[in-house]
């Protein structure tokens, strides 16, 4: 299963934070959103379908998020939670630890902000269009 976002970086991105990194559909960050790499972004969610939901929702899930730049590329692997609602109507939150809310894609990151690809970071820092793949295995 498969679902698909587009984002854009901004000026503020600094990619610094230790164990999460997010996307939101909100326009604008201050400079000390450590954790948000994109903005803007076209679907939340709240987009994501039933079946999608009810697959994440599940401690077994294993979620790769890939993420795609002009000239940067990375892959994050985590996993799904029975804790886990989907509900937040603007954020979505990648995390290393396994804090659980409404923000919160998956738990147990391979990666965090700071782990990322710095080419990545550095199109988002240049506000570049960003293509995010939800990928369920």
């Amino acid at each position: 299963m498969i679902f698909k976002i587009k984002t854009k970086g901004h000026k503020n991105v600094s990619s610094l934070h230790k164990s999460t990194f997010e996307i939101t559909r909100d326009a604008e960050i201050g400079p000390t959103a450590d954790c948000i790499i994109g903005v803007d972004m076209n679907q939340s969610m709240l987009n994501f379908p039933s079946e999608f939901k009810d697959k994440i929702a599940d401690s077994n899930t294993k979620i790769k998020v890939i993420l795609d730049t002009e000239n940067g590329h990375d892959e994050i692997t985590g996993f799904g939670h029975e804790d886990l609602t989907l509900t937040h109507p603007t954020d979505i939150v990648c995390r290393t630890s396994d804090y659980t809310c409404s923000r919160t894609l998956m738990i147990r990151a391979d990666k965090a902000a700071r782990d990322l690809d710095k080419n990545l970071i550095e199109d988002l820092k240049n506000e570049k269009i960003m293509e995010v793949t939800i990928k369920l295995c």
